[in-house]
């Protein structure tokens, strides 16, 4: 009896090949091809006077140099604004090599093709460059001053300025009972996946096709670009996604220039050609994200409800915007969390600096927004000297009120609509998870023994399962086996796990029978890509509605072949029979014979399918509304996004001497609907905290003043390893299933990082007795506050804030 696979915790089958060393990179495919290596400029901000390139030229063993000089066409053009914005008034993005100026340390200059890859930088070395040096922009501060421009025709740095509101906060904040204000921030960091950029082209003159290997989140993407860019048709341009050793967001950005220069090489040369990006390339030329300063004034009544909340901020995009506002506008509207002010403005500047560009990074502005939102709830608890978990409670949307319009537009140019939660239960979930009741006298026997402990809460909600759509192919085949294509790309999520187990369920088929492949336009050209936690939501719909088309398929023809009414059939085992009889049956593999009517027979299978062995003669071998062979296409596209949610806590020990930062305890509640398998969220969970962990604690992207990255290697950039992050992660789940798609179920992927600043920042506040306002922090950080507030015996949640009264307490 073939077992229902849909929430059971199935072992990943990619983790077998995986852990053995049988992956398939980029870096491993086309044995042979040519290496490339990009000349990165090494200043933060200069003028390109001139590029002598005549040492390279004899050279032996180097086939191509290319300058801006050597580019035509829309290659010559400044590479796409991925994602425009109305808001967006000075977009600019860089050239696929640098044109006139360098804007940042990394920037890609020249580009040469040799026969490998030392052969390549030993050219790279030997080109000279001449600079007028230009005054770098660096941090918010600078960029906000506009003493100096990163762009002559942006002025003051602005990329963009956005403002939405609901009500009037300022008027609501000033005739509140109790107002305060906060000023925080969140340092600029990265993802650092163990894979960096990879691409591998070929070009085939015989049939005017491009193949395309790129470790990317987005094969389509990149398929679309590269077309645009190289004057080709999009039929003529293949995108392969290999194994991808992670990609965190970073690899979602497209196209790099390494993507339109590697198959520009690959045609002009007419062999196969590789770019691998090096770690310090990744460091200084891929993507950063995360950095902002905040405002924040708020208003509130005396049992800490939300009367007025304004939310100022500065987002710190780099040098271009690609990307375009993305993530700021998250941090804008997932602010709001799992809460209902009565009023709420938000207003961000979105701007330039001579530093890498920002992209998306696990949770993509949401850890931004929910340090501000959970910094300021723990503000008014203090203030108002009520339970943290009481003045959230009092602020949650309840669970009779869903569907919720915040009445704001969303990263998707859609409502801001919450589709189903039930936070309060979530709230005495993680309670009773991390022992919330029972801290103090915790924190009692701790301080006994002369150890100090905090405890920290953050709420958050995520906007998962963004459009605009995704798609899936499935194939029953004669033997019997189901092949299955679906459009994003992979990165070890799992997906050809979890795909197969949603296929299992619908077509009563083995498991071990699917075949999953993703992120391959030649089996599924039409995709949008793998960010912003949507994979399950949205390919996982779309496979479940077109396994659904092959299933009715498939009971259609059972049924003639049975003689029988296909709402009485099952499928059982791969096995299509009568419920509850022991008469004939007919297997998925002989269905699919039977699904395509054959002029010849090419073995024994196959002459079932001949024309003098099946059909009727009265009617077509094909019917009119019908096609040969036994698969069904189908794509799902939501009316709006799903909203995931969950509460971590910790409990963190802080040294009293070394200023050392311990985690004792770590919990999590998180509610993404329906679990397919609650093994695979748990490990995307798992994951998330870790990066969370490094994020809150760890890492950090240092710029010095002329826009140098000082700690561009892992012996500078630190990352938490096993002994710091913690060693179990207790877990519980809610489950509130979304009305928006047919499986019910939400994102899942990047809830575990998304509240790891804020949660941090309050349970080390929680243990020091003074205010932690800007993220990460440091041992030495931190022991730096201490000697600044003359900290000798902590007094628990105190914010240092700014408060005002209303006009009634100043009269007299």
């Amino acid at each position: 009896m073939t077992t229902k696979l849909f929430g059971a915790k199935v072992p990943r089958v990619e983790d077998d090949r995986l852990l053995r060393g049988n992956g398939r990179y980029a870096d491993d495919l086309m044995p042979g091809a040519l290496e490339s290596a990009v000349l990165r400029s090494p200043h933060a901000h200069a003028r390109i006077v001139h590029i002598d390139v005549d040492a390279v030229l004899d050279c032996e063993g180097v086939h191509a140099v290319y300058t801006y000089e050597d580019l035509t066409g829309p290659m010559a053009a400044p590479l796409p604004l991925l994602i425009p914005h109305p808001a967006l008034t000075h977009g600019r993005t860089q050239y696929a090599l640098a044109k006139d100026e360098v804007n940042y340390v990394g920037e890609a200059i020249a580009f040469v093709v040799a026969d490998d890859r030392y052969l390549a930088e030993d050219a790279i070395g030997k080109i000279k460059v001449d600079y007028e040096f230009l005054p770098p922009v660096v941090g918010i501060d600078n960029a906000r001053k506009a003493e100096r421009l990163v762009h002559d025709d942006v002025p003051g740095n602005i990329g963009a300025r956005l403002e939405q509101n609901v009500g009037d906060a300022p008027a609501a904040i000033a005739a509140a009972p109790h107002r305060l204000e906060l000023d925080l921030v969140i340092e600029r960091s990265a993802s650092t996946p163990m894979e960096g950029r990879a691409v591998v082209s070929r070009w085939d003159p015989d049939q005017a096709r491009l193949q395309v290997w790129s470790s990317t989140q987005t094969s389509t993407g990149v398929r679309a670009a590269v077309a645009a860019q190289l004057g080709l048709d999009l039929g003529q341009v293949d995108v392969i996604t290999p194994d991808v050793g992670g990609g965190f967001g970073v690899k979602i950005n497209h196209p790099w220039p390494e993507e339109l220069l590697v198959p520009l090489a690959a045609i002009a040369l007419g062999r196969p050609v590789r770019f691998t990006e090096d770690r310090r390339e990744h460091f200084i030329s891929s993507a950063h994200e995360r950095q902002q300063v905040q405002h924040i004034e708020v208003g509130f009544d005396d049992d800490g409800r939300l009367l007025g909340l304004d939310v100022e901020f500065w987002h710190d995009h780099g040098a271009y915007t690609p990307y375009g506002l993305i993530v700021p506008i998250i941090t804008s509207t997932q602010l709001l969390g799992p809460y209902k002010p009565d009023n709420y403005r938000v207003v961000f500047e979105s701007l330039y600096t001579n530093t890498v560009i920002v992209t998306p990074y696990r949770g993509a502005g949401r850890p931004q927004g929910v340090y501000a939102m959970e910094r300021t709830m723990d503000a008014i608890a203090a203030y108002l000297k009520k339970d943290r978990t009481e003045i959230r409670a009092t602020n949650f949307i309840q669970p009779d009120e869903f569907p919720y319009d915040h009445q704001l537009v969303f990263q998707d140019g859609r409502p801001l609509v919450y589709d189903s939660g039930d936070y309060p239960a979530l709230l005495e979930k993680i309670k009773a998870l991390v022992g919330w009741d029972e801290f103090e006298q915790f924190r009692t026997e701790m301080a006994a023994e002369g150890r100090r402990v905090g405890l920290g809460l953050a709420c958050y909600v995520e906007g998962t399962g963004v459009g605009p759509y995704e798609g899936a192919h499935v194939q029953i085949e004669t033997s019997g086996n189901v092949k299955v294509a679906t459009g994003l790309t992979s990165q070890g999520q799992g997906h050809q796990t979890v795909f197969a187990q949603l296929v299992a369920d619908v077509l009563g088929c083995s498991f071990e029978d699917i075949e999953i492949v993703t992120g391959d336009t030649r089996r599924m050209p039409y995709a949008v890509g793998t960010f912003a936690s949507r994979a399950a939501v949205m390919s996982g719909s779309a496979i479940h509605l077109a396994a659904t088309r092959a299933r009715e398929k498939a009971l259609r023809i059972a049924a003639d072949a049975l003689e029988a009414d296909a709402a009485d059939l099952e499928i059982v085992d791969g096995i299509v029979s009568v419920k509850g009889t022991t008469g004939p049956t007919i297997s998925l593999g002989t269905l699919a014979v039977l699904s395509n009517p054959l002029r010849y027979a090419f073995d024994e299978v196959s002459k079932a399918a001949t024309q003098f062995s099946v059909g009727r003669p009265e009617k077509p071998p094909v019917a009119e509304d019908d096609e040969p062979g036994l698969e069904g296409r189908d794509f799902y596209s939501p009316e709006r996004s799903t909203f995931a949610s969950g509460m971590h806590a910790v409990i963190v020990e802080t040294d009293p001497d070394t200023a050392e930062i311990k985690i004792l305890k770590y919990a999590v509640v998180h509610d993404c609907g329906h679990l397919i398998n609650p093994m695979i969220v748990e490990g995307q969970i798992h994951g998330g905290v870790a990066q969370g962990v490094g994020g809150a604690l760890y890492e950090r992207m240092v710029y010095d003043e002329s826009g140098q990255l000082l700690n561009a290697s892992f012996m500078d950039f630190l990352m938490p390893y096993v002994t710091e992050v913690p060693e179990s992660i207790d877990i519980d789940h809610l489950e509130t299933p979304s009305p928006l798609n047919p499986l019910g179920i939400k994102g899942a992927g990047e809830a575990g990082v998304i509240p790891s600043a804020a949660v941090f920042a309050a349970a080390i506040e929680d243990a020091e007795g003074f205010p932690i306002t800007t993220m990460p922090i440091s041992p030495s950080e931190l022991f730096e506050l201490r000697r600044r507030h003359s900290v000798v015996e902590p007094t628990h949640a105190v914010v240092e804030l700014v408060e005002t009264t209303t006009p009634e307490e100043d009269s007299p």
